[in-house]
């Protein structure tokens, strides 16, 4: 994925409007459930932690309520995650994979503007599956324990606003809107966890990206 240094290159805004998108809808991350049964043992492990840190906390889970969802031997847990960090950390850059591309499919399903941000996030909200967001989640609950988790949270909020700008025209301020925007839908993450909907999350959020739509048009 490209920088935010990059969002204003001709080059890469030429590429990126000429750039293939999928047809197939893409699932928000936990939306329908996965049968572990088909999967490799590595992808159950993973799947079943997936699921778990982000439902019930990373702390809160241990190794063996993996080991029982998954339904591997300990032994061959062990095999593909010598610890509990390895199995952070898989988790983190698994979700972080599985947001992006549901995320980006979802802008473009909402027709690839700013205004496609309010109705993708809502798809995310309204999921029976919808916990926060996993990184925030996780930055909490570790803390500067696992520095190489606090860094993968930190590439995927840089993957996130590169997103968002590229919603944007090509300005000066493009890079900065992104930022801006992007620590306004954090907000509205935190908020629809916190209420029990989402939306005066979604409300505040549609009225805050007014202030960027005029930028949008010009």
């Amino acid at each position: 994925m490209a920088t935010l240094s990059k969002i204003d290159d001709p080059a890469y805004n030429g590429a990126m409007a000429s750039r293939p998108v999928p047809a197939a809808s893409v699932q928000p991350p936990g939306a329908q459930p996965v049968d572990l049964s088909a999967l490799p043992a590595r992808d159950r492990i993973l799947h079943a932690a997936h699921d778990l840190f982000y439902a019930e906390g990373i702390r809160a889970t241990g190794v063996d309520r993996v080991i029982a969802e998954s339904g591997v031997a300990k032994l061959t847990f062990y095999r593909h995650f010598p610890s509990k960090n390895d199995l952070i950390l898989a988790f983190l850059g698994f979700r972080n994979e599985r947001w992006i591309a549901w995320f980006s499919d979802a802008l473009r399903r909402h027709g690839g503007s700013l205004k496609a941000m309010v109705p993708s996030l809502r798809e995310w909200f309204d999921a029976g599956s919808y916990r926060g967001f996993a990184f925030i989640n996780a930055v909490s609950e570790l803390g500067t324990n696992m520095p190489e988790a606090v860094e993968i949270s930190r590439s995927h909020k840089r993957d996130m606003e590169v997103l968002i700008a590229n919603l944007l025209p090509a300005s000066r301020r493009r890079g900065a809107d992104a930022k801006a925007i992007a620590v306004a839908v954090d907000g509205a993450i935190i908020r629809a966890q916190m209420d029990r909907g989402p939306d005066a999350a979604l409300k505040a959020l549609a009225e805050l990206l007014k202030g960027f739509a005029p930028r949008a048009a010009a």
